[in-house]
């Protein structure tokens, strides 16, 4: 608020005319100024909004423009956090697109604060693309490099766009709110009107992720069915339709294109023996190690950060780590897979990533196929077991307990295993 007396410390001036008054209205340093607009003199500090493109984005930008003119900001921050890293196939037109979405995020802002009744505030508008040089897998992540975008130009405040889903179809707010609020950023979802979603069947089963859908389940029916039958045609038909109503829209996370879907499907087919090579492979291991008795068996819970992308690379995946004998996917937490491995060589097969390089090939070509492999990367943990190198973080992230010193001897609580503390840990044990 401005000093009730800001007038009285003028010398010999009036609060209201004469050579005392606001001589110049650009003033950002003048009480009267201060007064007149109800805002801070000087503007301090900075917004950050992440964007991306939403139904929502228009009237988030507007609210931020009100927002630092209200609080006294005195730069709009529009960051788009990258979720692909560069040098990836395809980042090259990824990052493009991005720059459109800030420049247009960027226009609309300076339109909003050039409209505004009264002159133009003194609020300027900042746009950056941050996080594409480091893989980014969850709201940890994106925080971390907002914080520290936030930290390094001065800014103290992040808006979030009621419908920022920076990861694909997975909406990523709430647990980004929740892991903002663990830092110093004072935090603010936009209060703007959310588009009408329609529920209603016939909206989500049109269009081509119908088609596709449908297409897939009667060739998958006819394929266990007799596709020479007629009553296989029938009942096919009327079962890819039941299928296509209900899951299109669940199964099928971005919209069919050419030729980005045939490839796809041509080379999902190429991966299908691929798939059951490995499987067969996995069946003689295990049985091996059952039959011999001299042959280890090391069952462990794995931690193992995958570069496949989210919703249906990431399943597949999983799913393809499950079919084969000797590992388990128990959980698909961000992009982390915890995998139970029963034999050490289904271990080191699941951190020499060969399912997760063909996978990549299957969703994104051969050029992808090429990227380091988990162990390669150092993206790959033993979590249980005398070789444990990290401590089971599955209960803590859930509101349990972490992994203690009782639960996994192996591992001291910061992750220090016993056998590196030498003769000084074997005494005080």
């Amino acid at each position: 608020m401005a000093d009730t007396d800001a007038g009285s410390d003028t010398d010999g001036g009036d609060a209201t005319g004469g050579e005392g008054a606001d001589s110049d209205p650009g003033d950002p340093d003048d009480p009267g100024d201060e007064a007149e607009h109800g805002s801070p003199s000087a503007p301090t500090g900075g917004l950050v909004v992440p964007v991306e493109p939403t139904p929502t984005l228009r009237a988030t930008i507007a609210h931020a423009v009100e927002a630092a003119v209200d609080d006294g900001f005195s730069t709009i921050h529009l960051v788009e956090i990258a979720s692909w890293r560069n040098g990836d196939p395809g980042a090259d037109d990824r990052a493009a697109s991005a720059e459109r979405v800030l420049e247009r995020a960027e226009a609309w802002a300076n339109s909003d604060l050039d409209d505004l009744d009264e002159r133009r505030p003194q609020v300027t508008v900042a746009t950056e693309l941050i996080g594409a040089d480091e893989y980014l897998f969850g709201p940890d992540d994106y925080v971390r490099v907002l914080a520290a975008y936030a930290e390094e130009h001065g800014a103290d405040a992040v808006l979030l766009d009621p419908e920022y889903t920076p990861v694909g179809n997975t909406t990523l707010l709430q647990p980004l709110e929740f892991a903002l609020s663990n830092t110093s950023l004072t935090v603010e979802t936009a209060p703007v009107t959310r588009p009408t979603r329609r529920e209603r069947l016939r909206s989500d089963a049109t269009g081509k992720r119908f088609v596709a859908m449908f297409g897939f389940s009667l060739a998958f029916y006819l394929v266990l069915g007799d596709p020479l039958y007629w009553f296989d045609w029938v009942t096919g038909v009327a079962t890819a339709a039941i299928v296509s109503i209900t899951l299109s829209r669940v199964s099928i996370d971005v919209e069919p294109a050419i030729p980005r879907t045939p490839m796809r499907v041509l080379r999902g087919v190429i991966y299908v023996p691929v798939l059951l090579f490995e499987i067969v492979k996995a069946n003689v291991e295990v049985a091996r190690v059952i039959l011999d008795p001299r042959l280890p068996i090391d069952p462990t819970l794995n931690r193992m950060r995958v570069i496949v992308g989210s919703g249906l690379p990431l399943m597949t995946l999983a799913n393809s780590i499950t079919l084969t004998p000797g590992t388990l996917t128990v959980r698909a937490r961000d992009s982390d897979l915890y995998v139970h491995s029963l034999i050490p060589s289904a271990r080191d097969g699941l951190f020499d990533g060969s399912l997760e390089r063909w996978t990549r090939f299957v969703y994104y070509g051969r050029a992808s196929a090429r990227l380091p492999t988990p162990r390669e990367r150092d993206d790959c943990a033993i979590l249980q077991g005398p070789d444990a190198t990290e401590e089971l973080p599955i209960a803590a992230g859930d509101g349990g307990t972490a992994a203690t010193e009782e639960d996994n001897p192996s591992v001291e609580p910061h992750g220090e295993n016993r056998a590196d503390r030498g003769e000084a840990g074997a005494t005080d044990e």
